[in-house]
């Protein structure tokens, strides 16, 4: 790949979106660096998307995203150095903002957003938690740790915590994208935990029953306890007396939404992701073939429109109903590696050293299950590889459905994540069907995608 002039494109930037005074915050998440002008009348949105070393520019929901690839930070650290312009981090890779009022929004959309910023953030805890029964695994298969060894108690430790423990992530995500309080969202997560609460039998409250639900298997019922909690607490922040309110007002919220989290919303919450689990699982085991096939075929789409992250929920409810994912990452593999083959048949067919090196290094990134590059910067700019992946990823998802291919553990679907394929009971049956799968969805990808690129190459 060509070494990028970072300084350069952030001159470039700041000066197609009407000069420092008028960009009001720059932040990044995993490839795109994100900006928030004051006015974006003044973004000149053609050179924008012309600047050497941008991919692309989404902009959704008010803010001007500049898709660059996962050496985001690098650019970043240029408006840190170099600008005074206001920085704010690391942010999360959901590509809108909850904003059910704007011209793109709608309520769909800010569920959609709401979802997928809720669970992005916790990505990192998932893969690492996620990945290490995989290593555990391996460890007990090939480096001789028994089960009563102090090494396997404290790898099985970290594995277990992580979705055990699920609810206290989930909660302090949420709060904190509702801009509510973050570290009460965490403590309503934690209560459901709590051994007198989490499965508890015969438990009431003031003579009003509370149903038995085992909250750490499930999402929902903190997700709508924290949605209840951020309207309690900005009612109570802003009614009662300033002098009040450092007391009051974390007090008297954890003691309304607790009650109504346990009596209405936590019953509620596991009879959707139950509902959830089921009815997805009914449609996976009519079709299975077909309902993998078009979460292959669809998952560029997904990942283009920033709906990815809003299948959580339903990875979730498939681990606690069968303990595996045989539908939505199993899906995803072959279509996150088939971006990958349709992007390298690209950089084989592009001419320009530029478009060589964006697709080239796309391609290397999505083979590893990261395809935001992909998607942006070559299949929907020069559309035959779109065609090329969707093929690749659909005819790998119907080879997936009719091999009973499923992946264990959250992790990025593509092959870095091959450990998570590897079944509990230590057999690699699943392994070697996901690999093959995926290695025939790169391949068929790449040929439809050269083939297509060189019948219009020969039309132009």
């Amino acid at each position: 790949m060509a070494n990028k002039d970072y300084k350069k494109i952030a001159t470039d930037i700041i000066a197609v979106a009407g000069g420092e005074a008028n960009i009001q915050n720059v932040s990044h998440c995993m490839t795109r660096l994100r900006v928030q002008l004051r006015d974006g009348s003044k973004l000149d949105q053609e050179k924008a998307k012309a600047i050497n070393g941008v991919i692309n520019l989404i902009v959704q929901n008010g803010e001007y995203q500049f898709v660059i690839g996962q050496d985001v930070a690098s650019l970043y650290e240029e408006f840190e150095r170099n600008t005074k312009i206001k920085t704010s981090g690391e942010v999360d890779e959901d590509l809108s903002t909850v904003d059910s009022k704007s011209e793109k929004g709608g309520i769909v959309n800010g569920i959609l957003s709401f979802i997928g910023g809720t669970f992005s953030p916790v990505i990192p805890v998932l893969v690492a938690g996620g990945l290490t029964g995989a290593v555990l695994t391996l460890l007990t298969t090939f480096a001789g740790v028994t089960t009563d060894s102090g090494t396997y108690t404290i790898v099985y430790a970290i594995n277990q915590a992580t979705f055990y423990f699920l609810p206290v992530f989930i909660g302090f995500s949420a709060a904190s994208r509702l801009k509510s309080n973050a570290f009460l969202g965490a403590f309503l997560g934690a209560i459901l935990l709590y051994s007198t609460i989490n499965n508890a039998e015969g438990l009431n409250f003031f003579g009003l029953p509370v149903a038995q639900v085992t909250y750490n298997s499930t999402v929902f019922p903190v997700i709508l306890g924290v949605l209840f909690m951020s309207v309690v607490y900005r009612f109570l922040s802003k009614t009662l007396p300033v002098y009040l309110r450092t007391i009051f007002v974390p007090l008297i919220t954890i003691l309304v939404t607790v009650p109504v989290t346990l009596i209405v919303l936590g019953p509620i919450g596991n009879w959707m992701g139950t509902l959830l689990a089921d009815g997805v699982l009914a449609i996976y085991r009519s079709v299975p073939f077909l309902a993998v096939m078009i979460v292959g075929i669809t998952t560029p789409w997904m990942v283009f429109f920033g709906m990815n992250n809003a299948t959580y929920p339903v990875v979730f409810a498939l681990l606690a109903e069968v303990g595996s994912d045989p539908l939505i990452c199993t899906g995803m593999a072959p279509a996150n590696v088939a971006v990958g083959g349709a992007c390298l048949a690209a950089a084989l067919i592009a001419k320009s050293i530029e478009d060589k090196s964006v697709a080239t290094g796309a391609g290397i990134t999505a083979l590893c299950g990261i395809t935001e590059p992909g998607v942006y910067g070559v299949l929907f700019t020069k559309r035959y590889p779109l065609i090329g992946a969707m093929i690749g990823g659909g005819i790998g998802g119907l080879l997936a459905g009719l091999l009973g291919m499923t992946q264990y553990t959250i992790s990025t679907p593509g092959f870095i994540s091959f450990a998570a394929y590897i079944a509990p009971d230590g057999t690699f049956t699943n392994l070697w069907i996901s690999l093959a799968v995926m290695v025939i969805a790169v391949a068929i990808a790449f040929a439809v995608t050269y083939f297509l690129g060189k019948k219009q190459e020969a039309k132009a």
